[in-house]
């Protein structure tokens, strides 16, 4: 990716400023250029991608990768079955996404005897918490980093979401404190009654 960023703006930049600035050597910059050269045509790859993108230019560009899959909120639900260990009869609040209606998640959901909700078709309101936490983390994480990877990016928002929104960060919902000393104040509330 680097190397072909390098490659397009050849002409308006200096080749070895570039290299300089993202990290890279101008000696494997002009292997990978070499490569290019001498790469021969896939008939059978250039055909495929043609068709691509025609389908993705037929659908307005909806179509995309495969669609939010059911392993995701299997893992995340695993996850915060693991941190949290809610007792049964906990409801789990979703939207109408086809991942959550899978058999793998509604199988998790009766081991431990959850209930699945769904938002109401057309209710902005159900998604609240939803759309208020996705807000805080493109403000408060994602939009001061820049990720060179996928795999980097996961990492941090994975950090972010375990390590402080859901121990740490101070919650209007909770009366402005964090969920940690949330818990210890309803554990003391219990042992108390």
């Amino acid at each position: 990716m680097k190397y072909a960023f390098i490659a397009q703006h050849k002409k308006t930049w200096p080749v070895d400023l570039m290299c300089r600035l993202l990290g890279v050597s101008r000696n494997a910059y002009y292997r990978y250029c070499l490569y290019q050269q001498s790469r021969q045509p896939d008939p059978d790859h250039e055909a495929i991608l043609t068709a691509v993108k025609e389908l993705a230019k037929v659908s307005g560009y909806s179509y995309g990768s495969r669609r939010m899959k059911a392993k995701s909120v299997t893992d995340a639900l695993r996850m915060a079955l693991w941190r949290r260990r809610p007792a049964a009869g906990l409801i789990v609040h979703s939207d109408r996404g086809s991942q959550y209606a899978s058999k793998a998640y509604r199988r998790l959901l009766k081991a431990h005897d959850f209930a699945g909700r769904v938002s109401r078709k057309g209710d902005c309101r159900d998604n609240a918490v939803a759309e208020s936490f996705f807000a805080s983390l493109k403000k408060e994480r994602v939009q001061w980093r820049h990720y060179q990877t996928r795999a980097e990016a996961q990492q941090d928002i994975l950090d972010y979401i375990v390590m402080f929104y859901n121990n740490w960060r101070l919650h209007s919902t909770l009366d402005y404190s964090s969920p940690n000393d949330f818990e210890s104040a309803m554990a003391q509330m219990k042992k108390a009654a």
